[in-house]
Parts: C-alpha cells; structure tokens; sequence
C-alpha cells in the first residue's frame, strides 16, 4: 500500500513538474505569437476593446462571415476566398477569440450581434449587409437581422442552432463547458502548440492548423466558455425577436441525413421570410462550408444577386 503511495506521489510530482514546465515553454513562446502568427486583418476598436477584421474583394452587397462556437474567422478561408472574386467579403472574431480581445461579459448572441453592428460602422464596411451564420453564429445573424433590418439584405444560414432545442442542454452545458475549460489547459502547457495536430478539429482549414497556437488557444478557449455559458440566454434573446411576414431572403443550409426534427425547424426558419427557402446540403458534416464550399458559396451569390433585382 505504502509502495503504491509513493508511487502515485512520484506520479503526480512528475506530472506537476511537466505541467509547471509547459506552462513556462508556453508563455515564452506566446511572446513571439504576434510576429510568427500575425492577424491577417486589422484590429478595429468597438469601444473598450478591439475586434479583428478582415474584408476582402469588392462589391455590393457586402458579405458578413459569423462563425460558430469555438471557431474563427479561419474558418472561413475557402468560402471567403471564392466568394472575394466580385463581392465584397468581411469575416471577424468575436471578443475573446483568435486575434481579437476580450470584451464584457455576459458574452449572449445579442451582445454579440450588438458589436458587430459596431465593428462594421467603425471600420467603414457600409451596408447593406448578406450574413452567413454558421452553427451558434447562426443565432447572431439572426438577431442582427431582427435589430438592424435596415442594414440586412438577406440571410444564409448554415445548420444554424436552433434556440427552441437549447433548453435540452441544461444537461451537457456544464459537460461542454468543462470540456472547453480542459482545451484551455492544455494549450495553456503547450500541448497545442507542441501537438497541434492531435489538439486541433479535423476539418480545420489550413489557414487555422497553420496558426492553431492562436486560433484555438487559451483566449479562444476561453471566450468559448463564456458564450456556452450564456447560451440559454442566447436563445431566449432569439426567440424573443418578432418574427413577422415579409423580411430579407433567407437561405437555410442543414447537413443531410439528420432528424426530421431539423428539417422541420430548417423549414420554420425559412418561412419567415416570403422569400425563404431550405437548401439540403449532400453532407451529413455539420461542418458544411468545409466539406462542401461551393453549396454554402452558391447559397450567398444567390442571396447577394436577389438584392439587386
């Protein structure tokens, strides 16, 4: 019994020293971020804090990227590509991720949408705006769309979250918090950084994996959390919008294959809009814009095309 103590003693003793260790290889190592990892947009103040940005292309209406949870703009790369030649693109991070700061909390979808609105008037990206929301950024774009509809041209959603089905997660949102807080630990002892490949999604894009230190570091672990945490708010901020006839066209993207529950919501979403329809992607990734670009690309031109007739 004695010799297994001491066993676990030296274990754990090891595994402090190794922790203590990664922690300072990790923060000498984040000094250097800015220079071997730099944004590649610009930092635009939205009041107490800077959010980076970045717009490509030219060309009305200009197209909004919102990403999900735990995502950034990085996520974007190949849709913002191929969409850059003739219409003009912006993608950003939200408070907290990747390249930008931390902002105030509580970090809802409406606090959210409420500094989006910010960044594009300060950073001079004039409206009318084509959102595309991914996942959880799905709910953003639509309360943006609800507050600022003189600014909203038109929606793309993509397996967007739906708000009525959050309530289910009063289970799994400490799981998934607690999951987020452990990320968070291990890029905090230089385990991303040191075995990004095993650390970082699968379908990341390669602009993500090459700056995965930043993209799916501490702060971005962090800023996660913060918005899981708030994620019953968020859909109590979505469902409370007035979802009247009429409104901007609206394009709803689900994976294929998933319950009927979604595609019934899918079409809900949609008929708010006399001028929305559902788009079944040949995926069953909730990850769409990755497996298939062009669909989600598609889905935006159309958008941005019906605002100019």
């Amino acid at each position: 019994m004695r010799r297994a103590r001491r066993l676990a003693a030296w274990c754990a003793g090891l595994l402090l020293v190794a922790a203590c260790a990664g922690f300072g290889y990790e923060t000498a190592a984040r000094r250097g971020d800015a220079t071997r990892h730099p944004p590649p947009g610009r930092l635009v103040s939205v009041g107490g804090h800077r959010l980076h940005l970045r717009c490509t292309g030219s060309g009305g209406p200009v197209v909004v990227l919102e990403a999900g949870l735990v995502e950034s703009s990085a996520s974007w790369e190949v849709v913002q590509r191929r969409l850059s030649a003739g219409l003009r693109v912006c993608s950003y991070d939200r408070a907290g991720y990747a390249w930008s700061e931390e902002g105030p909390g509580p970090r809802t979808a409406g606090r959210a949408a409420g500094e989006l609105r910010a960044l594009l008037a300060a950073a001079g990206e004039p409206g009318p705006y084509v959102l595309a929301g991914h996942s959880y950024g799905g709910q953003i774009v639509r309360l943006f769309a609800a507050r600022y509809p003189e600014v909203t041209a038109g929606l793309v959603l993509i397996d967007a979250t739906d708000e009525e089905a959050v309530a289910a997660m009063r289970v799994s949102r400490p799981l998934l918090a607690a999951q987020l807080t452990a990320n968070q630990a291990l890029a905090r002892i230089g385990l991303l950084r040191l075995a990004g490949d095993l650390l970082v999604p699968g379908d990341a894009t390669p602009a993500a994996r090459a700056a995965a230190p930043v993209v799916y570091g501490p702060g971005s672990m962090a800023a996660a959390r913060a918005e899981a945490w708030a994620s019953l708010d968020s859909a109590r901020e979505v469902a409370g919008t007035a979802q009247g006839p009429g409104g901007p066209p609206v394009v709803v993207v689900i994976p294929s294959g998933g319950p009927r529950s979604a595609l019934d919501q899918a079409r809900r979403v949609a008929a708010r809009s006399t001028r929305g329809r559902v788009v079944v992607a040949g995926t069953s990734e909730h990850y769409v814009q990755y497996r298939q670009p062009d669909l989600v690309v598609t889905a935006i031109r159309d958008v941005a095309a019906s605002t100019e007739r």
